[in-house]
């Protein structure tokens, strides 16, 4: 997910009562809750090695101690600087359930990251299997306004009391952040619902005649009901709106078919590099394709290209990646993104 849904979410689970148990909690649990991201520093080694360890080790069940250990850190750091005050001189801080709150917020973040169609490698680094849910987009709009309402609603409730000069008898908020709490796993098991429903629509026909061997459905970020499906048969793939609410397959009569590209010594050169056996791991419907080049020396350029981000309604193809390969199937050049002018040119150079 991306970062506002991680810290609201933190603070969500510090306002629904875990703030009341120790000083510094919500700021902890708001901290902890996006510090997995901290890897996007790996995009200093350049794009190949930031792509190769994204949600890696910091998304995972053996780094989440650590990024909490950080945290915390951090949160104890600043508490020095301030001269061991908080807000409520009555409630010290527990350092050691402070660090179990952290440790929580990490898992929530790789809870989010999960219900996406990005995926987590949670058991890395003894296993490199991704792993997703598939049920949300990666900017959700209905987790945005749940979170958002249960950290804000009890600020406005608490400015009409001021106003009308009404006692304050306790701290608000508790109610409101476990309803919103509440309402992202509504979502999540609506969404859920939804998917099951788009699977089973994709799995009972058949595409041109073959059977499909194995069926996928990613969300949109404006409704639970239209899914972007993916199907694989024996020859090729079918990229389809699916409608989970009818339900009904490709009711507007935009299918895409793909088919499997010729394996080549040059898409082999390229799935062989650093690059190709990330992206290969990483991808559930990797395809590829072919380009030459003739300038200034010949060569090619091998594009790969996950089919679950190929949306009937984008103009563009979100996360890929290429491979620059000579005439003698030598890998030139590897990079993650559209590939720049730059990197077309590359192909001559020694």
């Amino acid at each position: 997910m991306e970062p506002i849904t991680h810290l609201l979410t933190g603070a969500c689970l510090g306002r629904a009562g875990l703030n009341r148990t120790t000083a510094l909690a919500t700021a902890t649990l708001t901290l902890a809750a996006e510090a997995p991201d901290v890897d996007v520093i790996g995009r200093l080694g350049g794009s190949v090695f930031g792509f190769a360890h994204h949600r890696g080790f910091t998304h995972s069940f053996l780094g989440v101690p650590l990024v909490a250990a950080l945290v915390l850190a951090l949160v104890y750091g600043v508490w020095r600087i301030r001269g061991k005050k908080t807000r409520d001189p009555d409630l010290p801080p527990r350092w050691g359930l402070l660090f179990l709150y952290a440790y929580l917020a990490g898992l929530s973040h790789i809870l989010l990251d999960f219900t996406n169609n990005y995926g987590v490698r949670p058991f890395w680094p003894f296993s490199e299997r991704w792993y997703s849910w598939d049920i949300v987009f990666i900017v959700e709009p209905v987790l945005l306004a749940c979170l958002i309402g249960g950290l804000v609603i009890p600020s406005l409730f608490s400015l009409v009391d001021q106003e009308i000069g009404a006692r304050n008898r306790a701290p608000r908020g508790r109610l409101a952040a476990t309803l919103a709490l509440i309402g992202v796993a509504l979502t999540w098991g609506v969404r859920d619902f939804e998917h099951r429903r788009a699977l089973a629509a994709l799995e009972a026909r058949t595409y041109r005649d073959a059977a499909p061997i194995r069926v996928s459905a990613f969300p949109y970020w404006w409704t639970p009901f239209v899914w972007s499906g993916v199907v694989e048969t024996k020859d090729f793939f079918a990229v389809t709106p699916v409608d989970s609410l009818t339900p009904e397959v490709d009711p507007k009569g935009q299918m895409n078919i793909r088919y499997k590209p010729e394996e080549t010594p040059v898409t082999l050169a390229a799935k062989k590099s650093y690059l190709g056996q990330v992206y290969l791991d990483w991808a559930k419907y990797p395809i590829t394709e072919t380009e030459e080049l003739s300038t200034p020396r010949p060569g090619y350029l091998v594009s790969f290209h996950d089919l679950r981000y190929e949306y009937a309604d984008l103009s563009r193809r979100p996360l890929t990646a290429g491979v620059l390969v000579d005439k003698t199937n030598r890998v030139i050049q590897e990079f993650f993104g559209p590939p720049s002018r730059r990197v077309r040119g590359s192909v001559g150079a020694d």
